[in-house]
């Protein structure tokens, strides 16, 4: 399986790493240690070392809570920092839903869009539809301010893929061929414990439409309610999880901690490899 990803093509013949680098000074898992854009690009070039296929710059915090940034200010923040990506050898996406923040990330040589609300914006499809770059949809119940209120589902596999679908089908309407699309569950994202622990059980469900699924568990509320760390003490978790999710059929895992996924991801690819042969 492929993505394509403007100009670059991301081999996922084996599961691959998206680094996180949260541009933004209330991120949950770093407390804004990467706001500055020398730190930022220190950031970036230890993720692409570590071994990150992907490496995603967020310029507004998606946490449970957050409060939103202007549109000014999210361009402040991810702009410099995508110039910056770009001459590195790596996937550079942008983790956005405004339809202005994808063009310029897009034309500043960004070459995927990664948004939490599946290009369901007005102008969004728009955005990514006339370019090459691929997009990540995400599912989410709500916004960031109210998601974790009390989310509720029949069946939340179901729900959650179906929606997917049609988003899918709605990228494919305005001209996104599926070798541009990923999908992802949201994990965390409108969902309780509950929810995702059953997302990630049946996570080979998602995998049936065909496309690469992408999940995000590193550092969750989740990992900390399993296993009663604190955000900075969810490595062992989070690197569980992720071997978890490929095992199910995840292709690309978002992470922090990127050298450690990468080990990760490397036992489990080499066993999947002899199973293969």
């Amino acid at each position: 399986m492929k993505l394509v990803c403007g100009s670059r093509t991301l081999d996922l013949a084996t599961p691959q790493v998206m680094g996180v680098v949260n541009v933004t000074p209330d991120s949950f898992s770093d407390g804004g240690a990467y706001f500055d854009p020398d730190a930022a690009l220190a950031r970036v070039e230890r993720v692409v070392a570590e071994g990150a296929a992907i490496v995603d710059i967020g310029g507004e915090s998606t946490r449970p809570g957050a409060a939103p940034v202007s549109a000014s200010e999210e361009l402040h923040r991810v702009i410099p920092a995508i110039e910056r990506a770009v001459r590195l050898p790596v996937v550079v996406s942008v983790d956005t839903s405004r339809p202005e923040v994808m063009r310029a990330a897009i034309a500043a040589g960004a070459h995927m869009v990664n948004d939490v609300r599946a290009l369901a914006a007005p102008g969004a499809l728009a955005a990514v539809a006339g370019t090459r770059a691929a997009v990540c949809l995400m599912h989410m119940r709500g916004s960031p301010a109210d998601m974790q209120d009390d989310p509720r589902y029949g069946d939340v596999v179901a729900e959650v893929a179906a929606f997917l679908a049609a988003r899918v089908a709605a990228c494919e309407r305005a001209g996104i061929a599926r070798e541009r699309i990923a999908i992802d569950p949201g994990f965390g994202f409108g969902k309780t414990l509950e929810h995702n622990l059953e997302l990630l059980r049946r996570l080979g469900t998602l995998g049936e439409a065909g496309l690469p699924v992408v999940v995000g568990l590193s550092r969750k509320r989740m990992i900390g309610a399993i296993t009663g760390r604190p955000v900075g003490e969810r490595l062992a978790g989070s690197v569980a999880a992720a071997v978890i999710a490929v095992l199910r059929g995840a292709c690309i895992v978002r992470a922090h901690d990127v050298a450690e996924a990468v080990d990760g991801l490397r036992i489990v690819a080499a066993v999947m490899q002899g199973e293969n042969g």
